[in-house]
């Protein structure tokens, strides 16, 4: 017998496992309970044939607390319709905490942005009197919208 076929109910060459492709090495699988209450008993359920099914018949939900820089707990449940839900943008996207966290940083990369790029600030930054001028500005701005609030 040749070593290019295996044993089977009809011949089948070895190489055909090129469909299947290997998965990376650098791939991490992540296993969490979804829904808070066990099942009383397992259940058999029938006709899930898509994955969307599936998130329409088990609705996976998890609460979650969040903790701000204050040690101040706040408390979201995250639901998931679909794959989408489990990445970054999915969770963020449904996450008022995660949002304006999402939203902190952005304004934190501009700031930085400007920082690098703005020339004109870059020397009122190192000249004493410049940057004295600009800090009042600020603190005067900071003020007007604490007034405003």
């Amino acid at each position: 017998m040749s070593d290019t076929y295996g044993l089977g109910g009809s011949e089948v060459q070895s190489d055909a496992n090129e469909a299947i492709q290997q998965i990376p090495q650098n791939r991490t699988l992540l296993v969490e309970k979804l829904t808070e209450n066990q099942p009383i008993k397992p259940e058999v359920v029938k006709g899930l044939k898509t994955v969307e099914d599936v998130f329409e018949h088990y609705k996976p939900e998890v609460g979650v607390d969040f903790e701000d820089e204050d040690g101040v707990g706040k408390k979201e449940t995250l639901k998931f319709n679909n794959l989408g839900d489990f990445g970054a943008k999915g969770i963020t996207r449904q996450s008022k905490f995660l949002k304006d966290l999402n939203t902190e940083k952005e304004q934190y990369v501009k700031i930085i942005k400007q920082l690098k790029t703005n020339k004109i600030l870059k020397a009122a930054l190192t000249d004493t009197d410049a940057k004295q001028a600009l800090l009042e500005s600020i603190r005067a701005l900071i003020s007007e919208i604490e007034e405003k609030k």
